[in-house]
């Protein structure tokens, strides 16, 4: 391991002084590609140099606590001890940090809730997730930027679309794509029953235009006038865009922004995250193995979690995991889920670091 460490420190110290290569820096695609590599490699060196130190003060410590002063033994030992703990701490940190990166778990996230199985039902669930995910992002400081939706006269949404920008979104997120499933009675249910009902989640990583060459050639771009509340002027005024990408024909459609210019840099934006998202999708199924033993990366339509009100109880099905504060889920408070869901995925790649 400390023969990898000392690779990584090397390789810090050289993009340290090519960053300030008058050529690199007149290169942007270069200097971005760097600055990113420095920065996936700066928490791995931080902790290693915090090793190093503490392995030379677990040496002066041994010597000290060959003293003949018994108070200054009694306190090198006390320390020594104390040392000794925080270093295996320390490796196991590290051990985590070396896992191989997700490249990107930096980025924003856009996500497209749709109701599924269920009517009416699916959709007010759609909205539940919604507001759900709006509150777990506003806990972490995090925005959100709406992007399209379809609102349902039952309440809820039959598909809402939205940005979520701030601190390394992806990486708490990524794990929340496939089918959700909720229990509960509904508010039309006049007998009781319980009813059955799911909405898909779909999280895919911002795409730089760097990563993704889109040929506007290959794009057909489409007005038409908004439907849904907002005055007189949304169903006359043709705002609205739809944009087709015809080589996959893959289609997208805003509507909630102010202009048709902010509805079109949506539309592409959403676009090239599809089109990424679909490169990720096949490099993965050409991993085969790789690809089913992580969390989150299966089939799209995989029923993941379920949402159980009368137990207030919720049960994410891929690891097994189950918490009885569905209330607090609901309010945002998501974050034991979303930490047993990274402790997981952390220890599968943690054993196969270690086997490799």
């Amino acid at each position: 391991m400390k023969d990898r460490l000392e690779v990584i420190c090397a390789r810090y110290n050289q993009i340290t002084e090519m960053l300030s290569d008058p050529s690199i820096v007149s290169d942007i695609k270069k200097l971005t590609e760097l600055s990113k590599e420095q920065r996936g490699l700066e928490a791995v060196v931080n902790k290693y140099k915090e090793l190093t130190q503490l392995e030379r003060d677990i040496e002066d410590l041994k010597e000290m606590s060959k003293d003949s002063d018994p108070d200054l033994r009694e306190m090198a030992e006390i320390e020594l001890v104390s040392s000794e703990e925080r270093i295996e701490k320390i490796i196991e940190e590290i051990k985590i940090l070396l896992i191989p990166k997700d490249p990107n778990d930096e980025k924003n996230v856009i996500v497209e809730i749709r109701g599924a199985a269920g009517g009416d039902e699916g959709n007010i669930f759609a909205g539940d997730l919604f507001r759900m995910y709006s509150k777990y992002a506003e806990s972490r400081g995090w925005k959100i930027e709406l992007m399209d939706s379809e609102q349902c006269e039952a309440g809820g949404f039959s598909y809402i679309g939205f940005m979520i920008k701030g601190d390394s979104v992806y990486s708490y997120l990524k794990y929340e794509s496939g089918s959700h499933r909720v229990q509960r009675v509904p508010s039309t249910e006049s007998a009781g029953r319980i009813h059955t009902s799911t909405a898909t989640v779909l999280v895919m990583p911002e795409a730089e235009e760097l990563e993704v060459e889109l040929d506007m050639n290959d794009v057909r771009i489409d007005t038409f006038c908004a439907s849904g509340p907002g005055g007189q002027c949304v169903n006359t005024t043709k705002s609205a865009i739809r944009v087709t990408h015809i080589p996959t024909g893959i289609v997208v459609s805003c509507q909630d922004g102010k202009s048709q210019h902010e509805n079109k840099a949506s539309a592409l934006k959403v676009l090239r995250a599809r089109l990424y998202d679909h490169m990720l999708q096949e490099k993965e199924a050409a991993e085969g193995a790789e690809r089913q033993s992580k969390i989150g990366h299966g089939d799209r339509s995989e029923k993941i979690r379920t949402y159980n009100y009368p137990q207030n109880r919720l049960t994410d099905h891929r690891i097994g995991f189950t918490i009885q504060q569905l209330d607090r889920v609901m309010e945002g408070k998501l974050d034991s889920v979303i930490e047993a869901l990274i402790a997981f995925e952390q220890k599968r790649a943690l054993s196969a670091n270690e086997e490799n």
